[in-house]
C-alpha cells in the first residue's frame, strides 16, 4: 500500500511540474459546413492565424470531392492536373498538417474549386511568448502567493508521504 500511494504522490507531482505546453490548433475546414460547395473559404480564413504545428481538418464526401496541394498558379486557375500532394487519404475525414512556413494551396480536384472549394493559408513560425511585466508590490496577495498556497503543502504531503514510504520499507 506505501509503495502504491508513493507511486501516486510521485505521478502527481510530475504532472504539476511537468505539464507541456500544447500550441498546435486544430481548424475544421469551413466549419460546420465542411468542405462543399459555394462556401468561400478566403472568408472563413480571415481573421485566422496558422502557425506551424496547426492542422486543418477537412470533412467531405470523398465520392465527389478531394483536397490537392497546388501551386499558387494552378490555385488561381483551379487546375489540379499537377498537384503537389494529394492530401485526400481515407473516408472525407482527413487531415492536412501545417509542418512547413509557407503558404498552402488546396483545392478540389474533382471539378469543386470552380464551385469556390479552395483555400489558401500563410503559415508562420509562433510569436515569442510576451515578456512577463514586472511585479508591483501591492501588499495584497499576488498569484506567486497562491501558488505557493499550493505548491508547498503540496510538496510537503509529497516528501512526508515518500519518507512514511521508506520508513515502512525498512
Amino acid at each position: 500500500m506505501a509503495r502504491f500511494t508513493v507511486l501516486i504522490a510521485a505521478v502527481i507531482l510530475a504532472f504539476v511540474v511537468a505539464v507541456p505546453e500544447v500550441t498546435a490548433k486544430k481548424y475544421t475546414v469551413g466549419e460546420n459546413k465542411f468542405w462543399n460547395p459555394n462556401i468561400n473559404y478566403t472568408i472563413w480564413a480571415q481573421g485566422k492565424h496558422f502557425y506551424l504545428g496547426d492542422w486543418l481538418y477537412f470533412v467531405f464526401d470523398r465520392n465527389q470531392h478531394n483536397i490537392l496541394e497546388v501551386n499558387k498558379t494552378d490555385y488561381e486557375n483551379c487546375n489540379a492536373d499537377h498537384p503537389l500532394v494529394n492530401w485526400t487519404r481515407g473516408a472525407g475525414r482527413d487531415i492536412v498538417t501545417l509542418n512547413v512556413t509557407k503558404h498552402y494551396y488546396l483545392l478540389d480536384g474533382k471539378g469543386g474549386c470552380y464551385g469556390g472549394m479552395k483555400l489558401a493559408v500563410k503559415v508562420e513560425k509562433l510569436p515569442p511568448p510576451p515578456k512577463a511585466a514586472p511585479v508591483k508590490s501591492t501588499g495584497s496577495v499576488s498569484m506567486a502567493t497562491g501558488v505557493a498556497q499550493f505548491v508547498i503543502p503540496f510538496a510537503l504531503f509529497s516528501v512526508s508521504t515518500m519518507w512514511d514510504a521508506i520508513l515502512r520499507m525498512w
